[in-house]
């Protein structure tokens, strides 16, 4: 593996710090200003939405480079990679991502992998964390192929689309204000704020990542005026980020078993939203789509008693294991990826489940301790990282043991007796 191709296929694990160290300047500031920017059951959603989207993102590099990899041996063409053709990359990439956002709004199949990450009703930069499991496979399968296609690596698209990430990170936050010359050309907060807004006025506004000047070319710009109310016209009403993710493609799959019409079954998935089968009941919009912010009742949940510190260091604890489980430094074999990224799903659905007080939710967060740290274990020591004698056997031990106390004594068991002395 050259060593271009190493660091594209590893980007993921390069750009994670940076946007770990803003996330957290953000989170202090905000808690030390007491702005309320960061509710705690959101704000963990998020981030538990994130680390799982990171492991599908390790899977998704490797068919890239697999189908990318054939399809660029099959070109004519190719680009070479100089500062002129990188800054070109960029702007290109810029320009299909504004068409591939903009679908990802239009069709059904295209916005039920993108819904998840406007499900949040809050703005910060947690929120640009809460991606879809599905959006980036369906921008590397069904757009960003065309970049290879005129004679730009793999290696190269598959880099480019992670700082175009990056780029556009920093957009989610609620703590910048308009700024002045630099909106007439490139994407800000403000433009951002808009795009996740259910207002009847930003619906379907500023796709635009990178430079607005697309959304002001192609008719989809709007400034911000009114106050933003985020999140989406049929929000989840969870905190299981499993739901979250595939909440609208159950919709449709719902909408497809029930309709008798073969050809609406197979159409639905490429409609505009809100179209139905003709043998079941249209949705009614009322005349209007979207409510502003004295319509919006979040959603808030009754968490396990004394989860909030408990699941704060599980966060943290979490990055540390997302890091090993990316980091193609670190010479682990797909399935050990695979095993860990297994870990990291379970612990994910766990959280959500004790964000809501689930009665299977202290049974399976023990279950995922173990199973973390024995995985964790075995895989250091089969790739020779670490031995069983180790001093990093005896830390995972030591932290996972202490994790499942704390757990069993001051949450599960503290949730329990407040619940009996409820009823």
């Amino acid at each position: 593996m050259n060593n271009l191709l190493f660091l594209s296929m590893n980007v993921y694990a390069f750009i994670t710090p940076i946007v770990v160290f803003l996330l957290f300047f953000e989170i202090i500031y905000s808690v030390i200003s007491k702005n309320g920017k960061y509710p705690f059951q959101d704000t963990v959603t998020n981030l538990g939405t994130g680390i799982g989207n990171q492991c599908i993102n390790l899977g998704v590099a490797f068919f890239v480079f697999k189908w990318y990899g054939w399809l660029f041996n099959m070109t004519p063409f190719e680009i070479p990679i100089t500062w002129w053709s990188l800054i070109l990359l960029l702007l290109l990439q810029d320009f299909v991502f504004y068409w591939f956002h903009r679908i990802g709004h239009t069709v059904n199949v295209f916005w039920a992998a993108h819904m998840a990450h406007h499900s949040s009703e809050e703005m910060n930069l947690s929120v640009g964390i809460r991606a879809s499991f599905t959006q980036r496979l369906f921008q590397f399968l069904f757009f960003d192929w065309i970049l290879v296609i005129i004679g730009y690596s793999p290696e190269a698209v598959y880099s480019m689309a992670a700082i175009h990430l990056l780029l556009a990170y920093w957009h989610h936050t609620a703590l910048i204000g308009k700024m002045g010359w630099f909106e007439k050309y490139f994407v800000t907060p403000s433009h951002h704020r808009v795009h996740h807004g259910v207002n009847p006025q930003y619906i379907d506004k500023n796709f635009s990542e990178f430079l607005i000047i697309w959304d002001k070319m192609f008719g989809s710009y709007e400034e911000e005026v009114e106050e933003v109310c985020y999140g989406v016209t049929h929000p989840p009403r969870t905190w299981n980020p499993i739901h979250v993710n595939f909440q609208y493609w159950k919709q449709l799959w719902d909408d497809a078993k029930e309709t008798k019409y073969v050809w609406d079954k197979i159409r639905l998935w490429f409609m505009p939203l809100g179209w139905r089968p003709r043998d079941l009941e249209p949705f009614t919009s009322e005349g209007r789509v979207g409510y502003n912010r004295s319509e919006q009742s979040k959603y808030v949940s009754n968490s396990m008693s004394n989860s909030k510190y408990y699941l704060a260091s599980q966060v943290a604890l979490g990055l540390m294991f997302l890091y090993v489980t990316i980091n193609l430094q670190f010479p682990l074999f797909y399935y050990h990826r695979l095993l860990l990224s297994i870990g990291i799903f379970v612990m994910i659905i766990s959280w959500g489940g004790i964000l809501e007080s689930k009665r299977w939710a202290a049974g399976l967060e023990i279950f995922r301790i173990l199973f973390m740290a024995v995985s964790m274990i075995f895989v250091l020591n089969a790739t020779g990282l670490s031995s069983y004698q180790n001093w990093t056997t005896i830390f995972i031990c030591l932290v996972s043991g202490i994790s499942i106390v704390y757990f069993s004594v001051a949450v599960a068991r503290k949730s329990k007796e407040d619940y009996i002395v409820s009823n």
